[in-house]
């Protein structure tokens, strides 16, 4: 609100709360910069020797997954299953564990139901045929995150019904039922379900208290989404979040990317074309706070800038001696205070590069430990595991492709390849012969 930078409360534990995706397809690249960015946030403050307790939330009540489950012919809730098995699969596969919580909008409906009563004890709601509305002029303070005029406010998917609201500026804390939707649960005001918003201000309470240090999320969500979840919460006297971060937009042409704009890149496809670490160092190649192109390129240049890591640390193994030269540990607390002020992943990549660059010059004792010690922190420590732990049977068709190649048959030699690939293997050729680099 303030729009300036804050410092984090010190000694007490550091609440962080992310709102996660909409589960009503397979997540697209865009969807995995949060989970990426405040994954590295907790890491990092842990690595501080701060506790950070992470939760990510999972939106498996909606109106997009009602419609989503529509046109594929499935229940919404079947779907809702099977897409967020689907989300879990995929940010697994970016290698950097998994959120300390990760509530479902399904399981949290005693407490959305009772936050709502609440609200309308207050004054702050009330019921409407069958809907329960929040009234935005009964909380004066509405509108100071995204610093909107009233004039500008549009509520989105979560307006409802215009003839049931007091005021046009007023949003939907809960649904009641409607022909068509196959699952509902039930509430003082009827059959239903809960609005997006609550959601979160239900979830947020629940599994970090009443008040908590940073909540963050896509600056798409700053609003309506965060606007209502702090009028929610404060009227009914919470106090909330400390502080909010919100992380640029992934973008194509210069157009957010969205699933239902079309131009998505899935998560899964460019962990299978460019393996975990390049995703990684894409997802962390801007400060979170700037929208980031996406395309072939910019995935190209993270997969170079991540083998320029690898074959240092080939080149370089740890020495074990225990001493650091001044300039490995002067870009080691570089690279932490690049964190430190607003976490700032491209100034701290810049540092471990320099470190590199440095070292690639002249002998710098300490410098591979120190690498590895800030790609721990980024999620990056398997760039110093490249090529290691091939099993027998990954070595046995690496030999088999060599084999074929040497009698010209590409085919199947290719074909090797990918069943390698398949398994987690690329395959790197080069004047020493071909060698197995393990994929993300």
């Amino acid at each position: 609100m303030s729009g300036e930078l804050r410092p984090l409360e010190q000694g007490s534990a550091i609440g962080i709360y992310a709102c996660g995706p909409t589960v009503y397809s397979r997540i697209h690249i865009g969807n995995a910069r949060p989970f990426v960015v405040f994954s590295l946030l907790a890491r990092f403050l842990r690595s501080q020797g701060r506790e950070a307790r992470l939760v990510i939330n999972v939106t498996d009540i909606n109106d997009k997954i009602y419609a989503a489950a529509r046109e594929a012919g499935k229940g919404s809730a079947e779907l809702a299953t099977e897409m967020t098995a689907a989300y879990v699969a995929d940010t697994d596969r970016l290698g950097l564990g998994r959120p300390d919580a990760e509530p479902l909008a399904s399981e949290t409906i005693e407490r959305i139901v009772a936050l709502i009563s609440e609200l309308i004890e207050g004054g702050h709601a009330y019921e409407s045929g069958g809907d329960v509305y929040f009234r935005v002029r009964s909380f004066p303070a509405y509108g100071e995150l995204s610093n909107r005029r009233t004039e500008d406010m549009d509520q989105g998917e979560e307006a409802g019904t215009a003839s049931l609201k007091e005021d046009p500026l007023d949003f939907a804390l809960w649904k009641g039922h409607k022909e068509g939707e196959d699952t509902s649960w039930d509430s003082p005001w009827g059959p239903g379900r809960p609005g997006w918003h609550i959601e979160c201000s239900a979830m947020a309470e629940e599994e970090l208290g009443a008040a908590f240090e940073l909540h963050g999320g896509g600056s798409d969500l700053l609003f309506p989404h965060h606007e209502n979840e702090i009028a929610q919460s404060r009227a009914a006297g919470r106090p909330f979040a400390h502080s909010w971060m919100h992380n640029g937009m992934v973008e194509t042409d210069a157009e957010k990317m969205s699933k239902t704009e079309g131009n998505v890149f899935q998560l899964s496809a460019a962990l299978d074309r460019y393996g975990r670490e390049a995703v990684v160092d894409y997802l962390i190649s801007g400060h979170y706070r700037q929208p980031l192109a996406f395309g072939e390129e910019q995935l190209d240049q993270a997969a170079a800038r991540v083998e320029r890591i690898r074959n240092f640390l080939r080149e370089h193994p740890a020495s074990g001696a225990g001493g650091r030269d001044p300039f490995v540990e002067e870009r080691r607390r570089a690279f932490d205070e690049a964190l430190a002020e607003d976490f700032n992943t491209p100034r701290a990549m810049a540092e471990a590069f320099e470190l590199i660059a440095e070292a690639n010059r002249r002998e710098l004792e300490g410098a591979p430990e120190a690498l590895r010690e800030m790609l721990a922190v980024l999620g990056l420590e398997s760039l110093g595991e490249a090529g290691e732990g091939a099993d027998a049977e990954a070595e046995r068709l690496l030999a088999e492709r060599e084999h074929a190649r040497g009698e010209r048959d590409f085919g199947r030699a290719d074909a090797i390849r990918d069943q390698l690939a398949a398994m987690g293997w690329e395959v790197r050729d080069s004047a020493a012969g071909a060698r197995l680099v393990r994929r993300g």
